[in-house]
């Protein structure tokens, strides 16, 4: 039933046509939207007016300067529970509760009091009691001497959401304090890579990993692990790794941290997470523009795995030891039969040339009985030279091989006072290789740097040790500040008994042409830096993926 126009619903015209002729500077844009009759800003006609206010979708009212009600539209009647013959007239603090505080109403008072419109939150009540939470626009309305002569206030009910962003920040701070208790590393990260959550752990080993972020070295991991990017974690798909299409499961990533000689070992698992679209316009088709999550979940296993390694360096430990007495001795022989080979090879010279008196065969026959003696001798040196030692081709790890040598080396770089500067690459690709083998070539070269060291009279002794990756190759640097490598030995050092050191502790050699030879086997090289100064540098580069089938 269509409502009479009141002498107070007039009164409403003239306020809503001097409040929209000139509305205060932060009255709501979609207030003065809705009362526009088209775009020449020319507003609705009164009847038409009056009806638009009723049946607003939000309760308003007018009020006098001094808060008195004027008017009231039906839907401020639904939303209060009173009539407007039971508010008009009345102060509009008839809605106000104590559950305000009153510093807020002072706020509010002080602000439209200075002409500004104030928007706010208020606790109100209905007529029966019962509170509800307002959002509320009020605009003062000046007349023609830019004196307040009324306020317009309007208010929507949000106590419904109010309670949804209270459950939701329930159901979040309980979803961060399970995260946070976990003892395991959570994350969830975005397709490009960007961190979203992290928990407790999380947060605790980024500290450990000197502010860099954990979750994006475990990815480098897993890419080489899985041998395949997850650039793209939406498209990833790994069944025949993990049996399972949305994600994997307890993958182990080595991380080295420059500084520290022991490497951190994690368990990694992950699972693809979508996120359902809001919008409209994919209302039909959801699945077609969903986003895509990785929760990452690690736990670390560092210290099982340091248990299982020194159980297992013990072993390495023995076959090192093995492999050294062999190699010393193979050393020894072949020096031996290399001095005997120069005396041999003169008297051979000798028995060539014909001797033309009996004084002269008389020596001949000492000459070839010492020849005979001598090649009696070698041919018992040969027989004496033990067996190189056949090593099969195996996964390997560089930093976890240098990581070995070092604990292999311990003991000789505590007696001399050497500090080890540890900088590998935090991930490296696994490569082919014979484990020994690389032991023995990074051995040789670390004991070379130790006698290096120990060469020259400095109290700060130091070798560094790194490790990098190109797209073609694995480099591992070894550089010292001991005595360095002089021009014109730089070649004559790989040479198989070549000494340079003044105190060679009884070795035949430096070693170095056999590690090199290891380096050549896993088709590699082995440099030396001719432009180093204050010490020495070597480079040992491998390629990338390791070589199968390596000589034995």
């Amino acid at each position: 039933m269509e409502r009479p126009l009141t002498s107070t619903a007039k009164d409403l015209f003239e306020v809503f046509s001097r409040f929209l002729a000139s509305p205060p500077e932060g009255t709501p844009v979609e207030v003065l939207e809705a009362f526009k009759f088209n775009d020449k800003n020319a507003f609705l006609p009164p009847k038409l007016f009056f009806e638009a206010v009723e049946q607003a979708p939000m309760a308003i009212s007018i009020t006098n300067a001094q808060a008195q009600i004027l008017y009231v539209n039906a839907l401020f009647e639904q939303l209060t529970g009173y009539s407007r013959e039971e508010v008009i007239g009345k102060n509009e603090s008839v809605l106000s509760s104590h559950s305000t505080p009153a510093s807020v109403y002072q706020d509010l008072w002080d602000t439209i009091q200075t002409q500004q419109v104030w928007r706010g939150t208020l606790v109100n009540h209905r007529k029966n009691g019962e509170e509800y939470l307002a959002e509320l626009t009020i605009s003062p309305v000046l007349s023609a001497h830019n004196e307040i002569d009324y306020y317009l206030g309007m208010h929507r009910n949000i106590t419904d959401l109010h309670q949804l962003e209270q459950r939701l920040k329930f159901q979040t701070a309980l979803t961060e304090a399970a995260l946070d208790a976990a003892p395991v590393m959570i994350a969830m990260l975005g397709s490009d890579r960007r961190v979203l959550i992290k928990n407790k752990a999380y947060k605790k080993l980024m500290r450990d990993f000197q502010n860099e972020e954990p979750a994006h070295l475990f990815l480098d991991g897993l890419e080489r692990e899985l041998g395949s990017s997850l650039a793209c974690l939406c498209q990833l798909d790994t069944p025949a790794a993990t049996g399972n299409d949305k994600g994997f499961t307890n993958i182990e990533v080595r991380i080295d941290l420059p500084g520290s000689t022991v490497p951190r070992w994690f368990s990694c698992s992950g699972v693809r997470v979508h996120e359902l679209d809001e919008t409209a316009e994919h209302y039909f088709h959801p699945d077609e523009h969903q986003r895509c999550y990785l929760l990452l979940v690690a736990n670390e296993m560092t210290a099982t795995r340091q248990r299982i390694q020194d159980a297992r360096m013990n072993l390495i430990r023995s076959s090192m030891s093995e492999q050294q007495m062999n190699q010393t001795m193979r050393e020894a022989i072949s020096a031996a039969m290399f001095k005997l080979q120069a005396p041999l090879n003169i008297i051979k010279a000798a028995l060539s040339i014909p001797a033309p008196n009996s004084e002269e065969q008389g020596l001949r026959l000492v000459l070839q009985q010492a020849m005979d003696t001598g090649q009696e001798a070698m041919a018992s040196l040969q027989h004496a030279l033990p067996n190189p030692s056949v090593e099969r081709s195996a996964v390997v790890n560089l930093n976890e091989i240098l990581h070995e040598v070092i604990r292999l080396s311990t003991k000789a770089l505590l007696a001399n006072g050497i500090v080890v500067d540890w900088r590998p690459a935090p991930v490296l690709p696994s490569v082919i290789g014979q484990a020994n083998a690389l032991r023995g070539l990074f051995k040789y070269l670390i004991d070379n740097s130790i006698s290096a060291v120990n060469e020259v009279q400095s109290e700060y002794r130091e070798i560094r040790l790194q490790t990098s990756v190109t797209e073609q190759e694995l480099l591992v640097e070894i550089i010292d500040n001991g005595s360095g490598i002089e021009d014109n030995e730089r070649l004559k050092v790989f040479e198989p008994f070549f000494c340079g050191w003044r105190q060679p502790k009884g070795h035949a050699g430096m070693g170095l042409s056999m590690a090199r030879e290891v380096a050549l086997d896993h088709q590699g090289t082995l440099e030396i830096d001719e432009h180093f100064l204050g010490g020495c540098r070597i480079f040992v580069r491998l390629p990338v993926g390791g070589v199968e089938g390596l000589r034995s």
